[in-house]
C-alpha cells in the first residue's frame, strides 16, 4: 500500500513560508509603527516605495523600529508578497543575521538532519540543530509531528538533552527556524492497519469527549467511535455509559490515511473476517 498523500493544506501554507527574494532598500520613514523604504536595486525605474511591517522589522524586542532604523540607512530585506492595493511587503527580520539566513536556507524539505533536544514545552519541543550558528536554537517540533502515537505531553515522546534525527519539513528565514518532524522517519501505524476494515476489535476507551470515546486498537492507532454508535438512547455525554481504560468492542468503519483517522461503528453491525 502506498503512502497517503500530502496534505495539500499544508503544502499551500509552506508554499507562502518559503523565502522570497532578497532586496536592498532605503529606509525613508515610518507609518505608525511599520517601517517605509524606497527600493534601490530596481535598474533603470522609478523608485519603488515598499513597506516593512512592525512584526517583520526585528528578531529583537523593541518599542518602536526607529530604535533599529534611521532614515536614509541602508538595508536588505526579503519580498513577502504585495498587500494594500499592490503595496509591496518585506521582512527585515529574514535578513537580519545573515549567518543564520544562510544556515536555514541549506535545507531541503525531506531532509534528515541530526540535533539535541534544548527544551520541551506542552506545546512542542525546540531542538539544537548541528551546525548551527552560535547562541541560537534553531529547531522546533510540533506536537503532532513528535510521534504517531497518542501522547499526553511531549515529555513522553522526548526529554531535554536527548540526541535526535529528525527530518526537515521547512525553514524559516523570518522566524529563524526550521520546523522538523520525528513521526516523517517512522512509518505510519495506520498503512499496515488500514486492512482492519470491517473487522471486530476489543481494546481500552482512552480518553471521554463530549460526542464520543477513543479506542486504543493497536500500538499507535487510536480510532473514534461517536456518541451516536454508544446507544440509541438521547444521552449528553458517553461518560454516562463508559469509563476510560473500559474495554469496548468495536467496529473498523474506515481508516483515513489522508487524515491520519480511524472511523468506528457499533460492534453489532460488523462483518467477522
Amino acid at each position: 500500500m502506498s503512502e497517503p498523500a500530502p496534505d495539500p493544506r499544508m503544502q499551500s501554507l509552506i508554499n507562502q513560508l518559503r523565502p522570497g527574494a532578497v532586496r536592498t532598500v532605503k529606509v525613508t520613514g515610518f507609518d505608525g509603527a511599520d517601517v517605509l523604504v524606497q527600493l534601490v536595486d530596481a535598474d533603470g525605474e522609478e523608485p519603488e516605495i515598499a513597506r516593512i511591517p512592525r512584526h517583520e522589522a526585528s528578531m529583537r524586542r523593541m518599542e518602536h523600529p526607529s530604535e533599529l532604523f534611521e532614515v536614509g540607512q541602508e538595508i536588505n530585506a526579503e519580498e513577502i508578497g504585495r498587500w494594500r492595493e499592490g503595496q509591496l511587503h518585506l521582512s527585515a527580520r529574514a535578513c537580519e543575521i545573515p549567518a543564520l539566513r544562510s544556515f536555514l536556507l541549506a535545507f531541503e524539505r525531506g531532509q534528515v538532519v541530526a540535533g539535541t533536544v534544548s527544551a520541551v514545552h506542552n506545546f512542542g519541543v525546540f531542538v539544537h540543530v548541528d551546525g548551527e550558528p552560535d547562541g541560537l536554537c534553531t529547531g522546533f517540533i510540533r506536537v503532532p509531528d513528535l510521534t504517531w502515537g497518542w501522547i499526553n505531553h511531549p515529555s513522553e515522546a522526548v526529554e531535554a538533552g536527548q540526541r535526535i534525527t529528525a527530518e526537515v519539513i521547512i525553514a524559516e528565514t523570518r522566524s529563524g527556524q526550521v520546523t522538523l518532524s520525528l513521526k516523517a522517519l517512522l512509518e505510519d501505524p495506520l498503512i499496515r492497519f488500514a486492512d482492519q476494515v470491517g473487522r471486530l476489535l476489543t481494546g481500552p476507551i482512552t480518553k471521554i469527549v463530549p460526542f464520543g470515546v477513543f479506542v486504543q486498537l493497536a500500538p499507535d492507532v487510536v480510532g473514534f467511535l461517536h456518541l451516536s454508535e454508544l446507544t440509541d438512547e438521547p444521552v449528553e455525554t458517553p461518560d454516562r455509559l463508559v469509563d476510560e481504560g473500559e474495554l469496548i468492542t468495536v467496529k473498523v468503519a474506515e481508516v483515513d490515511l489522508q487524515r491520519h483517522r480511524v472511523r468506528l461503528g457499533a460492534a453489532g453491525g460488523a462483518d467477522r473476517t
